[in-house]
């Protein structure tokens, strides 16, 4: 049975595809079929094949099996702004069910799916229709990262009221160093961890251009998690 959970963060630039990359491959050093999916993916550069997407790409880059690019991102989106505004923009509606149906066909080539988010948790898709939405509509628990920087913690605090109170389990927080030059990080850290009444999955360092691969070591995967 395929087991799949929702990557969200604090807010946008929160290191979400970084942290997805490093966890898909943590999962297939476990011997798993990991895949990502990023459903919605605004800022997306038109190719020979059509649309893409840096963010839908990486997550396609450190998967195995190697899904198709429109299982991947079935949304991409032009304009690299809110997804609301970029599909509006590009006269597009997301709609759920083609997103669901390209769920299933990743579901049904491995073991796990991670699925993430486009900004922030309850940043909307489109009119009427919010990003929490989508974990909902798939089943899905909630990671929760969080970029170390100014205002994280009332960020991360925020958004985890937000996932809960929604009724969503909740798999735990990864914490990613998305500005090397911050004051403080390790206070930060660990105000983040007793501040956040789930479990710390790890911290990522600052690694731009880094080997996903290389970097699982700063993960613990708790007992319970997918593919754990």
């Amino acid at each position: 049975m395929t087991r799949a959970f929702f990557v969200t963060g604090t807010d946008t630039g929160a290191g979400k595809t970084f942290a997805s990359t490093v966890l898909l491959h943590a999962l297939r050093q476990r011997g798993l079929r990991a895949v990502g999916m990023k459903p919605v993916a605004s800022g997306s550069e038109p190719t020979p094949e059509g649309l893409r997407n840096e963010d839908a790409l990486a997550l396609r880059a450190a998967s195995d099996p190697s899904p198709l690019y429109a299982l991947v991102n079935p949304f991409a989106l032009r304009e690299p702004t809110a997804p609301e505004i970029a599909a509006r923009l590009d006269g597009v509606q997301v709609e759920l069910p083609p997103i669901a149906a390209a769920f299933a066909q990743l579901a049904a080539q491995a073991d796990v799916v991670l699925v993430e988010g486009v900004g922030g948790f309850l940043a909307p898709i489109r009119e009427g229709l919010d990003q929490c939405e989508l974990p909902r509509a798939l089943g899905l628990p909630v990671l929760l990262v969080v970029g170390l920087k100014l205002g994280c913690i009332n960020h991360a605090r925020l958004t985890l009221e937000a996932v809960q109170a929604r009724g969503f389990p909740v798999l735990g927080w990864i914490a990613s160093e998305v500005e090397p030059t911050m004051l403080f990080p390790d206070d930060y850290f660990e105000a983040l961890k007793a501040a956040l009444p789930v479990p710390c999955l790890g911290r990522l360092p600052h690694a731009p251009g880094g080997d996903p691969a290389t970097l699982t070591r700063h993960l613990a995967l708790p007992p319970g998690f997918p593919g754990a």
